[in-house]
């Protein structure tokens, strides 16, 4: 199942999206899933500020400031000014952005820090920390879990006709199968899938699938550097760098996975925000509880967190902002490449928004999931269960 490598006590989130995917709620998930999510973001928001600092204080060695970013567009407008050199591509994409700017997803929500290096009279765009908005984390633990089910229903697919292929006495590579017959059989092993977890039976073929980019930072160095950003990392105290994944074609980047370990004790020195102690005070913890509950939440966690780095030049970094691999047509077409679009897919999305939602909605109790995934909803069913999540009052034509 789903373990989120950035989180503290992952395995207890891991074990919650499992039960509920069998519908399986615990009383007590109401007030544990609401301290997995708010006092994790807490935490990873303390470790990168920490993390990012100091990488990039250590490698550019000069004075840094920051500015902080809530939508794209703060970020694609400052990176089509501060540009550090010019050649005939940049321009071009400079000039297409300032042409038609409403092109380029100015509006998509960007929860970040951005970083500048002051060197003299001159201010240079470094890099940036983000943490992933809450939506898209819930979406990819989606598409992760629905990719893995698409493939334990194949198989299972593929074991029907290998079944006919017996009864026929043929090698299976000589079994002709119509459109339609490998749609029933396609059919009838998700039947058996969404019976499984209806009855609460262990789907098989369930590793854990990792997702280690909730912290993430972006650093904006020419190709040359790279050696000496990795060696940084490597001699880092509490710091060891453990993947390294580099892209070329469409689009081209270095994607670093480095585990850390991040300052307890500094993270613990400052108290929660009035937002996390009001949450908290609706579950009837007062501040000094909360605060003691948030310390006792980290000291007991994992000592060991993954952050991701990004590390391009600044001409592949405007190409992922405004150009060829824009990062928001990315995501959309991972989207339009999803395989599997049934019912249970769409369930599963419905499910882990709703579970990653429901620490944001003030609700104290759960209650029975409104979302079962062996059930069929139209997608007006899962606006009414934000709405009442969030106890909005239904409007209508009539009144």
């Amino acid at each position: 199942m789903i373990t989120i490598s950035s989180y503290l006590h992952r395995n207890e989130l891991r074990d919650i999206i499992r039960r509920w995917m069998y519908c399986d709620v615990y009383p007590s998930d109401a007030d544990l899933i609401t301290r997995l999510v708010h006092f994790n973001n807490v935490y990873v928001s303390r470790y990168l500020k920490i993390f990012s600092e100091k990488v990039f204080r250590e490698f550019h060695q000069c004075d840094l400031y920051t500015k902080p970013a809530f939508l794209k567009s703060d970020l694609k407008d400052m990176i089509v000014t501060h540009t550090p050199y010019r050649n005939s591509r940049i321009d071009e994409l400079i000039r297409n952005y300032h042409s038609d700017p409403g092109r380029f997803y100015r509006e998509t929500p960007f929860h970040a820090t951005l970083f500048f290096s002051r060197q003299g009279v001159v201010d240079e765009y470094i890099g940036s920390k983000r943490i992933k908005r809450v939506h898209r984390l819930a979406e990819k633990s989606a598409r992760r879990i629905i990719d893995r089910m698409f493939n334990a229903i194949r198989k299972h697919a593929d074991l029907l006709a290998d079944e006919r292929a017996r009864v026929l006495g043929i090698p299976r590579h000589q079994l002709l199968t119509s459109q339609e017959e490998m749609n029933e059989e396609f059919r009838e092993a998700e039947s058996r899938l969404l019976e499984d977890l209806k009855q609460k039976r262990e789907i098989q073929d369930t590793e854990d699938m990792i997702i280690n980019d909730v912290a993430g930072m972006k650093v904006i160095i020419e190709d040359s550097e790279q050696e000496r950003l990795f060696t940084l990392l490597e001699a880092m105290e509490c710091c060891k760098l453990a993947e390294v994944q580099r892209h070329t074609g469409k689009y081209n980047a270095t994607n670093l996975i480095v585990c850390f370990k991040p300052p307890v004790e500094e993270i613990l020195v400052q108290p929660l925000s009035k937002r996390i102690i009001d949450i908290m005070q609706l579950r009837g913890l007062t501040p000094e509880e909360s605060n003691l509950a948030f310390a006792e939440f980290v000291r007991s966690g994992e000592e060991n967190i993954c952050v991701e780095i990004i590390v391009s030049d600044y001409e592949e970094m405007l190409e992922s902002e405004i150009g060829r691999c824009m990062h928001e047509d990315r995501i959309i077409e991972q989207r339009m490449r999803q395989q599997y679009r049934g019912h249970l897919a769409r369930n599963i999305a419905y499910l882990m928004e709703y579970l990653f939602t429901f620490p944001v909605s003030g609700q104290l109790e759960l209650g029975e999931l409104p979302i079962k995934i062996w059930n069929r909803y139209l997608p007006d069913y899962f606006d009414e269960v934000l709405r009442n999540l969030f106890r909005i009052p239904q409007s209508s034509i009539l009144e």
